[in-house]
């Protein structure tokens, strides 16, 4: 159907006209509430509180969301919330990194409180059209469309009953909608999902940005914990903003010359450093399926094997071959980090888009480490294929990738088999019937439902039809608190299992990355180290969240003398820009303390909300010993040298005569009583005791003790 003739079948259903409120200092301090059930549109004002112990972004989202809710409200009840906040930093264009966005949501996979981070325009537009947060709650009983329209002033909900299902379509017929002219497309910002989200679990969000090179609507992603299925649940079709342009000093910042000075020598850093460094500009984040590789951190066949022989086969060379080059390639407008890689001219070879020339955004490292190696697939065309689809169905890749490699070694152990599958053989490497496996779930059929629902959920079926042994599956199902792990191999790294498993939304490697911190460089030995590093990475990673930054120009990109300084895993010169911005945005006296002082108040706030869920203690901590080490006898053998060797030295074990069974047995037994003291150290270092929950003493002096944190913890000291 054209265009037009779309939107003039949409029917207004609600429309408010507000009072803009201009930036100052990165807030407007007011939030824009929808419900998409009654249609009521309203803004609210931030109060004073919120505004200081949460900052903004995920803070913001954490605080509206517990109001809104209770605690036994689940993911599909019309109380549950997505919320979209950016932060004081978000949206300035003078320092690359600074287009995020949060997501918050109850989260379908884990029952509770989940986090997405994500760039593209909709954040900072939402800002620039007078709000700090968008907060929606209701469900519709139809198709619906919000149109927030920054240049007039109002806002808009629309039946929305003929609009593509699909992003790839879906964005580029909404931008074509609300842009008057050409010019226009680069100032709307969508957000929206796709077909396979209405069916599954793991549903994930696109928001747009429009790349004025190519003349196309490009997508980046609020991938985990399947808030895409939470917004189709809703009803919502898109969200659409639209805004007059972006120039100058929109945030009406206190210090514009700060920033500036700032961001022309990270400018310099990038022009200088990044072709010796990461390569960020030519490969992205796939620079790293070689590293990981070479080190044995790559996740093969479901975590089994840290390598893989025809790795060089998905490796960053290949993918520098396939993304377009020298064009700038930033998801916000100002980022020179130019990671946003794309594939363009791609030919549709499989599904309902077959013969369809499109833009695939990626792959990313981890859709090459988790759709390739994971799946034992090492063909590109097949993750270039499942990326785009993963995309434009809505579907988080990361999950995707970890869910088709358990359903792979499930098949592979007879746990499944074609009968169970309705046809399908899902033996690892079989990309063929993997694609059909994702069609199906974009149909709403046969297998792929079942896999749309998650390795947890997968696990509890698989057990309850007596298909296969309940203590192999929890060992091999590499999930947490429901999320499924993301795609880096941590048996080597006891530093990198607490930081997939001591999160509080689940195994996202967006809380810390310490593998060659701890395995590589061994610059975290004792458990100390490690707890150390465990509070620090998390609390400032988080801060990234609250603020609206990226992570990507933190480290990826480091200063000449960076490995000369003090802490080189924290580039301290890059923190110290950090701090700048900070006070240069918002005049707020700041420093490094309180930077994690400030993230440490909303990390223990989720902690507790989690608690509040009825999560949130030591149980819930757990990690799949396929995290730890070796599950079956074949992956013992693979690295026989080195965990012989460890037997010897680590444990004391007398390995002479010993099966590989009895050699699995205790170097189990070893492993799983170092994560126990690791998580012990951890804790204790977090402030919280024995069960992972936050004391009292703690909360007080970092100034969460709200009256409402301090009445959920008390019966858990």
């Amino acid at each position: 159907m054209a265009t037009m003739s779309i939107k003039e079948h949409l029917k207004l259903l609600s429309k408010w006209d507000y009072q803009w409120t201009p930036l100052d200092k990165g807030y407007t301090d007011k939030i824009l509430y929808i419900n998409v059930g009654t249609a009521e549109i309203r803004d609210k004002d931030v109060p004073p509180v919120m505004k200081e112990k949460f900052i903004g972004g995920k803070g913001y989202g954490l605080r509206l969301l517990w109001d809104a809710t209770k605690p036994d409200t689940k993911w599909d009840d019309k109380e549950n919330e997505i919320i979209i906040s950016s932060g004081p930093i978000g949206g300035i264009t003078q320092y690359s990194g600074t287009g995020k966005s949060l997501v918050v949501s109850l989260s379908p996979q884990t029952g509770s409180v989940m986090d997405s981070n994500v760039g593209g325009f909709f954040g900072p537009f939402l800002k620039f059209s007078g709000f700090d947060a968008l907060e929606i709650q209701g469900k519709s009983e139809i198709d619906v469309l919000v149109f927030i329209d920054g240049i007039n002033h109002t806002v808009q909900i629309f039946e929305a009953p003929d609009e593509a299902a699909d992003s790839h379509l879906l964005a580029e017929q909404l931008t074509d909608m609300f842009a008057d002219n050409d010019n226009e497309k680069k100032q709307i910002g969508i957000v929206s999902t796709g077909s396979a989200a209405q069916h599954s679990l793991i549903g994930m969000l696109n928001f747009t940005f429009y790349d004025p090179k190519r003349k196309k609507v490009r997508l980046k992603q609020a991938g985990r914990g399947g808030i895409g299925s939470v917004f189709r649940n809703k009803r919502i079709k898109a969200l659409v903003c639209k805004i007059p342009g972006v120039k100058g000093n929109l945030n009406n910042v206190v210090d514009l010359e700060a920033i500036m000075e700032r961001g022309k020598r990270f400018n310099r850093e990038m022009r200088e450093l990044d072709d010796k460094q990461c390569q960020m500009r030519q490969t992205g984040t796939a620079h790293l399926v070689e590293i990981m590789n070479d080190h044995d951190l790559l996740p093969v066949m479901n975590y089994k094997y840290g390598s893989h022989k025809d790795a060089f086969k998905i490796d960053s060379s290949v993918w520098k071959r396939n993304f377009t080059q020298n064009v700038p390639d930033g998801c916000w407008i100002g980022c020179n980090m130019s990671c946003s890689k794309g594939i363009d001219n791609y030919e549709v070879k499989t599904g309902p888009y077959k013969g369809q020339v499109v833009v695939v955004d990626g792959p990313e490292y981890e859709n090459a480490a988790g759709l390739g190696a994971n799946c034992a697939i090492f063909d590109p065309g097949y993750i270039i294929e499942t990326n785009f689809y993963c995309d434009t169905y809505g579907i988080c890749t990361i999950t995707w990738s970890t869910l088709t490699a358990f359903i792979m070694e499930c098949y592979e152990n007879g746990i499944l088999n074609k009968e169970r599958t309705g046809g399908l053989d899902l033996r690892f490497g079989n990309a063929v019937d993997a694609l059909e496996m994702l069609h199906q779930l974009a149909r709403g059929e046969g297998f792929g439902k079942i896999a749309g629902t998650g390795v947890r959920k997968m696990k509890e079926l698989f057990i309850k039809n007596g298909w296969g042994d309940e203590a192999f599956l929890t060992d091999i199902g590499m999930e947490n608190k429901g999320l499924e792990y993301s795609q880096y191999m941590p048996k080597e790294s006891l530093a990198q299992q607490g930081g997939f498993a001591l999160t509080n939304k689940g195994p996202q490697h967006d809380e810390a990355w310490l593998i060659f911190m701890d395995m590589v460089n061994n610059q975290i030995p004792t458990f100390e180290n490690k707890a150390e590093a465990l509070h620090y990475f998390p609390m400032f990673r988080t801060w990234f969240g609250l603020v609206g930054l990226c992570k990507l120009p933190w480290n990826d990109v480091e200063p000449e003398s960076n490995a000369q300084s003090d802490e080189p895993a924290k580039v301290p010169e890059h923190v110290d820009n950090y701090v700048t911005i900070y006070k240069a945005v918002t005049g707020r006296e700041f420093d490094r303390k309180r930077l994690v002082e400030d993230s440490e108040r909303v990390y223990n706030f989720q902690r507790v909300f989690n608690l509040r869920r009825g999560f949130g203690t030591r149980v819930h901590d757990r990690q799949p010993y396929r995290a730890a080490g070796p599950v079956t006898s074949e992956e013992y053998e693979s690295r026989a040298e080195r965990y012989d060797k460890q037997l010897i030295e680590k444990v004391g074990f007398d390995i002479k005569g010993k099966t590989t069974e009895e050699k699995m047995k205790a170097l189990r037994k070893y492993r799983e009583n170092q994560y126990e003291l690791l998580v012990d150290a951890v804790y204790m270092r977090r402030g919280w005791n024995s069960n992972g929950v936050p004391r009292i003493e703690f909360l007080r002096k970092i100034g969460m003790d709200l009256p409402e944190v301090i009445e959920v913890v008390q019966d858990f000291q």
